[in-house]
């Protein structure tokens, strides 16, 4: 068997979801869809993009919202099987979930990562430019919650 890769995602300042199994970087905060999902196993959110898994078979199954092409989504370090990926929908309303993951609540913990802050400033007060840099701050911590 290969080496195995993994990715590890950077400190923006946004939440970090991690296989609760063996701490495997998995998604940003900031990549959630919507928090309204639900699993067999309680809450569940849909996200946009996801680092660090595996794709199980194709499967046809019948969900509240319709049936969905999916496969399973697996943890590539430990193996735990962490939620769905939407692959296809019948219904056209559902459409928009084709190519996001599902991700089960009780399989991860988020973590919140911090960001290291330059000391040194070129411009000496930091009056100039810091407009910026504080709207992306602002707009982390409301991504987080």
């Amino acid at each position: 068997m290969g080496r195995l890769l993994l990715v590890s995602l950077p400190a923006t300042g946004a939440a970090i979801y991690r296989c609760k199994h063996c701490d495997t970087h998995l998604a940003y905060a900031t990549d959630i869809i919507s928090r309204m999902f639900r699993c067999k196993h309680g809450k569940a959110y849909l996200f946009a993009k996801m680092v660090n898994v595996t794709v199980g078979e194709k499967e046809e199954r019948a969900m509240t919202t319709g049936w969905h092409t999916v496969c399973d989504i697996f943890c590539v370090a430990c193996g735990c099987n962490l939620g769905w990926k939407y692959l296809a929908a019948v219904d056209k309303t559902q459409r928009y979930k084709e190519g996001k993951f599902i991700l089960d609540r009780r399989e991860v913990l988020a973590t919140t990562s911090t960001v290291a802050v330059a000391t040194t400033n070129s411009s000496g007060g930091g009056g100039g430019g810091g407009g910026d840099e504080d709207d992306d701050d602002h707009q982390s911590e409301e991504d987080s919650d």
